[in-house]
């Protein structure tokens, strides 16, 4: 399995981890991470330690997952980003949407 989900035991963090490729394979795995779940999450966290290649599909399903979440009001973490990763995110103004580290 290559997108791993994690809920907080109160429910309110959930973690998504990425491990491969994130790319279109990865969407209705990604997509199912977060929509399943019963409760609304408060806040989400995306891992990437352990991504090996991003896509722009994979720039999709992130504001798939902001839309998903609540938009504006959404609290969304992006982290481990190698730095070739951090560089798409931002040339895509993604830093604007989500924080990123």
């Amino acid at each position: 399995m290559s997108v791993v989900t994690e809920v907080s035991p109160d429910g309110h963090k959930l973690t998504i981890s990425i491990k491969g490729r994130f790319d279109f394979g990865r969407h209705q795995e990604f997509r199912e991470s977060y929509e399943r779940l019963n409760q609304k999450p408060d806040s989400i966290v995306v891992d990437l330690k352990e991504a090996t290649y991003l896509d722009s599909s994979a720039l999709g399903m992130l504001l798939l997952l902001r839309d998903h979440a609540g938009g504006d009001q959404s609290d969304i973490r992006v982290v481990n980003s190698s730095n070739d990763v951090k560089k798409i995110l931002a040339i895509s103004n993604f830093d604007k949407l989500f924080d990123i580290s």
